[in-house]
């Protein structure tokens, strides 16, 4: 099964009348889903963007459908902006590997 890379860049916002609670809430079920999603090798790779409520990170899947499931199983899906690039591999880490 081949597996495909994706520059996926996510900007959340959330809005501002949401209950402290209510955010904290799927804030933490969002950290337990990315947790999941990086133990089982779909999140490969994820770093924050400093000064901004958003993050850029390698995801790897078998297809631009099992990448749409995986994204929008996110629980602050329905608060994000998102930019999916997908990855072709380059000639220098061809010859590299």
């Amino acid at each position: 099964m081949s597996r495909q890379e994706h520059l996926v860049q996510i900007t959340l916002s959330l809005p501002p009348e949401m209950p402290a609670d209510r955010k904290a809430k799927l804030v933490a079920d969002e950290l337990e889903r990315g947790l999941q999603l990086r133990a089982e090798g779909t999140i490969l790779r994820i770093w924050r963007l400093p000064g901004r409520p958003a993050n850029v990170g390698i995801w790897v899947t078998s297809s631009t459908a099992e990448l749409h499931e995986k994204i929008t199983s996110l629980p602050l899906y329905p608060w994000m902006r998102l930019e999916v690039t997908p990855l072709a591999p380059h000639p220098v880490e061809e010859i590299a590997a």
